[in-house]
């Protein structure tokens, strides 16, 4: 009979964890499709910059401008993790601080002095467990990061390159490419590496629709990179900051299904379990009574 009840005590325990677990899942289900939004209306416009600065550089304005100018030795750099303030979203917060790790292993070993910036709770408790010292931290943004939050992080980070204290910073993210597919990812903020895609070059030789090959620069080239050229920095950090929060709910989604479905078949197995059990225990008080009776007679 105790095995009955403990088996009992498990179902309800499982079922309680079930339903938790599914409404996780729908809640994230709901975020994900606002943060892919926000994903979707990013990317455009990021790659349209992208192709006009591409265009717009030469090796004269390279050596002009302090975004464009690539050190001949980098000897410091600065790493930016985005990871997530909270978890129960699968391998997704440890594949973030793996590739960190794996790129200032990278930049150590060829002499260079790294310091790091973490975003979210998760990374910044790995790492100060690790005893590895930050920079700086920040838990203040959350899953619908603004574009103001993207000018705090990068912004100050932008001034120091620009006065030579830092020479390269680069950004870990995760990679939206589906609610199933959120690699982890580097990005190379600064200095500033924009180029022409090999597809909108192919449109501009057959004279497809949507890119133009020449420009009429008004103001001059010089003006316009002063101010596209910030503005550049801060929509990339502002875009890895929407495809982590999409990627973080996309995680979370698929491994609460997961939980959820698992859940259901440990309720499966454990009925299947109490219902032979009870079984057994009744088959044996029927016995109990015959042999009761039997010894009566």
């Amino acid at each position: 009979m105790s095995k009955a009840r403990e088996l009992k005590r498990r179902i309800r325990s499982v079922t309680k964890t079930r339903q938790i677990t599914r409404t996780m899942e729908m809640v994230s289900t709901s975020k994900l499709k606002r943060a892919t939004d926000r994903v979707y209306a990013a990317r455009p416009y990021a790659e349209s910059l992208m192709g006009v600065i591409g265009r717009l550089i030469d090796p004269e304005l390279q050596e002009r401008y302090a975004l464009l100018r690539k050190p001949e030795t980098v000897r410091r750099a600065a790493v930016v993790l985005i990871t997530s303030n909270r978890g129960l979203a699968g391998a997704f917060n440890v594949n973030l601080i793996r590739e960190a790790r794996r790129l200032m292993d990278r930049l150590r070993g060829q002499n260079v002095e790294v310091e790091l910036h973490a975003i979210g709770r998760k990374g910044i408790s790995f790492f100060r467990f690790r005893r590895e010292s930050m920079a700086s931290t920040r838990t203040d943004i959350t899953d619908r990061p603004s574009v103001e939050d993207a000018d705090t992080v990068i912004e100050p980070l932008r001034e120091r390159f620009e006065r030579g204290e830092l020479d390269e910073v680069y950004v870990v993210y995760a990679q939206f490419r589906s609610a199933l597919s959120t690699p982890p990812g580097v990005m190379r903020l600064l200095p500033v590496q924009a180029e022409v895609k090999e597809e909108q070059r192919e449109a501009e030789r057959r004279g497809g629709r949507g890119y133009v090959a020449n420009y009429e620069l008004s103001p001059s080239a010089d003006e316009i990179l002063s101010k596209l050229l910030p503005l550049y920095v801060r929509n990339s950090m502002y875009r890895a900051l929407v495809e982590t929060a999409a990627a973080e709910h996309g995680a979370r989604r698929t491994a609460m299904k997961n939980a959820t479905d698992n859940a259901g078949e440990m309720i499966d197995v454990l009925s299947r379990t109490y219902n032979r059990a009870r079984q057994a225990q009744i088959t044996q008080e029927i016995a109990e009574i015959v042999s009761g009776a039997a010894a009566l007679e």
